[in-house]
């Protein structure tokens, strides 16, 4: 797939200007000239009265093969505890499952892993536990090349895992080695009922558009999932399933890095995408120190503290606390937003908050649209309040 530009059916006329989004195309000498960068979007081409823009097609992919099965969901463990994505992605994949009429499997690998049975509970037909001692620190080597092993062995139609910063790591490797494609940070996935294609929708631009899409030639379909976009199932204590023990040959990969220490992030007294109160300052709270104030009430209150992006940028905060688009997407049961206006992409990250709390001055700022309860009023009068209550009870 390419631009062309018939310079004879140009005539400089400059429509194709204004229409580019990224300012590629500028007329010099009274031909249209395309600096490079271009995406092949097609706006220019709907904007040239004179045909002299065309983009070209690429034969549609054949479809991939009928000889790959099932819906495989990555869970994701650390310390031998299995992490919450893991169990929103079994309950997204048993949809998924179930609308293509096949099976769901959870991939674990780690060593003395607790609870391997809650996946079963929470949907899976079947567990592919990896035991050995090697793999209990997630070295990224090592998981590749057992989860390629794995897939090549029994041909999944649909591996996800978690858009963690260890699924961001080594999910993109598999799927360089599979030679299959990957889209990553996804916040949305549907079953196409006529193809039966997976639909994988992710934000893009910086979170104005949402694409979706299709791996229509490749196995297996990979997807990388932000935690808390989809919510757990309820487990099903009575379900039955497989947990199948696969032995792991670590003189076949060769791991280029060593783990010297794992180091917690201290400043996270309760992990934003595992709390069920969240309390978040914006722009508004104006300076570092007075994170302070938010931190007492999240203290009082058993929460994570949260921010917008601003704070971050300015080094306020570190990028751990970053809720939104860029930063982490949550969930909690209650979330009060401090001085956050409410840009689209803090929303993006929030917006399904069972309930939402918005303290701000301007009343018309965006976040008192998705907001459950707003406060219009000083953030810096209305908090300590919130906090001299809570303290009496």
């Amino acid at each position: 797939m390419g631009i062309e530009i018939d310079l004879d059916k140009c005539i400089g006329c400059g429509d194709c200007e204004p229409a580019c989004p990224f300012g590629l195309l500028k007329v010099v000498n009274d031909k249209v000239q395309l600096v490079e960068g271009c995406t092949l979007c097609g706006a220019c081409e709907d904007a040239c009265a004179y045909e002299a823009i065309v983009i070209e097609a690429v034969a549609p992919a054949p479809l991939a093969g009928e000889d790959h099965h099932g819906v495989w969901v990555f869970a994701e463990q650390r310390n031998g505890k299995l992490k919450w994505v893991g169990y929103e992605l079994l309950a997204k994949g048993r949809e998924l499952a179930d609308t293509l009429k096949t099976e769901l499997c959870a991939v674990c690998f780690g060593h003395g892993v607790n609870d391997v049975s809650e996946l079963i509970a929470g949907g899976a037909d079947k567990v592919y536990l990896v035991d050995e001692p090697a793999l209990a620190s997630n070295q990224e080597d090592l998981l590749t090349g057992g989860l390629v092993e794995l897939v090549r062995q029994y041909k999944p139609a649909i591996v996800l895992a978690g858009a963690t910063a260890l699924g961001r790591s080594f999910i993109p490797r598999a799927a360089a080695i599979l030679k299959t494609g990957l889209t990553a940070d996804c916040t949305g996935l549907e079953i196409d009922k006529e193809t039966g294609l997976l639909l994988q929708t992710r934000p893009t631009f910086g979170g104005n558009v949402m694409a979706t899409i299709i791996c229509q030639s490749r196995r297996p379909q990979m997807s990388t999932v932000r935690p808390r976009v989809f919510r757990r199932g309820v487990p099903d204590k009575g379900r039955q399933g497989q947990i199948i023990k696969v032995d792991f040959n670590k003189e076949r990969v060769t791991a280029r890095t060593k783990l010297l220490s794992f180091v917690e992030d201290i400043t996270e007294r309760v992990k934003l995408d595992e709390a069920d109160i969240i309390v978040s300052g914006g722009r508004g709270l104006g300076k570092a120190d007075n994170f302070k104030l938010l931190e007492e009430l999240a203290k009082v209150l058993g929460a994570a503290l949260g921010s917008s992006r601003p704070p971050v940028d300015e080094g306020w905060i570190p990028y751990s606390h970053q809720v939104g688009q860029t930063g982490k997407t949550v969930c909690p049961k209650l979330y009060i937003a401090c001085g956050i206006s409410g840009s689209v992409q803090h929303m993006a990250g929030m917006g399904t908050s069972e309930c939402i709390v918005a303290i701000n001055d301007d009343p018309n700022a965006p976040i008192f649209e998705i907001a459950t309860y707003g406060i219009v009023g000083d953030l810096f009068k209305v908090v300590p309040l919130m906090i001299e209550k809570l303290k009496s009870g």
